[in-house]
């Protein structure tokens, strides 16, 4: 990479999956807020496997504008892999991870901005709403972050996502990090650095359909219970701990009863249902440590790359973005 890429202050990081129906909002209100900055800055927008004509667009776009850049990964490797891999080519002082459904608003980057220059390593952009999302969408996640921010061994900010701003010796310290199951929020709350937020109003989707369903919801809160807290491997101790010892106190009971030459009493039915649930706790406890821990253990030795890049437009150049003619409009 050219050494006069050294002089960008600002690198935007914009993670991008089928997202065609909102890029020519989202160009035109990047280009206002870039023309506003007071150093170069670069957009780097990274491709995660879209399957509609955004690789086509934002490629087109790095061609021929020295402020942006493309990234087309290989495959979908997921929205926290396709943030590293932008950070890990981002050039900036400060660099700014959004996402690209201005759900994070381009125009909120200025304030992220001046609360750097306040002397904060980290400035985290906190919701304070939830526009155009379900009601069932704003309890589950108001529940993942309090659930998180008790389980979590770190203090990991609530009603916050991946829109933040962070140094460049926060990025640094951050890609010493090379574990396969990413939560970047937890990871960059991890290492700490003075702190900041500022808050905006979350909007709803200027178009297009979301790319974090249930279910992918649900993996990222598991990559943040396990990656961030011992607690699902203390629920499995005690839960393993609890039926093992219901079992004992029926085991208990059914003595008494044999003592007592009860007549209800089946023979060898309890006793085989005691050593049954007996066995079945001790399992669910083993199985729980030895699962966790062999699951992570399992994806780390293997060492396999975060991500495959299979395209790069707009990393060659020989000069600074410190200036570019601004993108047409596009009719809607």
């Amino acid at each position: 990479m050219a050494a006069s890429f050294k002089s960008i202050r600002y690198s935007l990081v914009i993670p991008v999956f089928n997202e065609e129906a909102v890029l020519p909002i989202l160009l035109r209100r990047l280009d206002l807020v870039l023309s506003r900055l007071d150093g170069p800055a670069e957009a780097i927008f990274v491709d995660d496997g879209s399957s509609d004509s955004s690789s086509i667009v934002l490629r087109a776009l790095a061609t021929r504008d020295p402020r942006f850049r493309y990234i087309g990964l290989s495959r979908n490797f997921g929205h926290q892999v396709a943030i590293t891999a932008g950070m890990d080519a981002a050039q900036g002082e400060a660099i700014i991870v959004m996402d690209a459904d201005l759900q994070d608003p381009p125009e909120v980057i200025e304030q992220l901005i001046a609360k750097w220059k306040e002397g904060n390593d980290i400035v985290h952009a906190r919701r304070l709403s939830r526009d155009g999302e379900s009601r069932f969408k704003r309890a589950t996640a108001h529940l993942f972050y309090r659930l998180l921010g008790r389980m979590s061994s770190v203090g990991i900010p609530a009603d916050v996502g991946d829109f933040r701003l962070i140094d460049r010796k926060v990025l640094d310290a951050l890609r010493q990090m090379p574990e396969q199951d990413r939560f970047v929020r937890g990871m960059i709350a991890w290492l700490g650095f003075r702190q900041a937020e500022v808050t905006f109003h979350r909007l709803e989707r200027a178009a297009g359909e979301t790319k974090y369903p249930l279910f992918k919801m649900v993996q990222l809160a598991m990559n943040a219970a396990l990656g961030f807290s011992d607690l699902p491997l203390r629920l499995a101790i005690w839960c393993g701990l609890t039926v093992s010892g219901l079992a004992l106190l029926y085991g208990g009971w059914v003595i008494l009863l044999w003592l007592s030459k009860d007549s209800h009493l089946v023979t060898g039915w309890s006793s085989t249902i005691v050593v049954v649930s007996l066995l079945c706790g001790i399992n669910m406890l083993m199985t729980g440590i030895v699962g966790l821990y062999v699951g992570r253990i399992h994806a780390e030795v293997k060492r396999r790359p975060l991500y495959v890049v299979q395209t790069r437009a707009g990393f060659d150049r020989s000069e600074a973005p410190a200036a570019a003619p601004a993108i047409p409009a596009v009719n809607e």
